[in-house]
């Protein structure tokens, strides 16, 4: 049995996905970026795929921040952290 790609949402992220977390099953290999995208709009919750798509939006794979986003291949047992933009000042 594969160990699932947990999802992390912060900040607003956790607000439009009305949870802090998801669990994705892997199945057909590994979880890339687009992949990510269309299972977050589709499964999870409607505008969490066009929030996330928001280029200010960080992602990180296993605590490592991406540099570039499309690169992301989340595999069995990763985690993936959903970064908002911070306001503030």
């Amino acid at each position: 049995m594969s160990e699932p790609v947990r999802v992390v949402y912060l900040g607003k992220l956790a607000d439009i996905a009305c949870r802090d977390q998801s669990r994705l099953d892997v199945h057909s290999g590994p979880i890339g970026w687009s992949d990510l995208i269309h299972i977050l709009e589709n499964q999870v919750s409607q505008g969490l795929g066009q929030a996330v798509s928001d280029n200010r939006v960080k992602v990180a794979l296993n605590g490592k921040i991406l540099e570039d986003r499309a690169s992301l291949e989340a595999s069995e047992g990763d985690e993936v952290a959903l970064l908002p933009p911070v306001s503030g000042g």
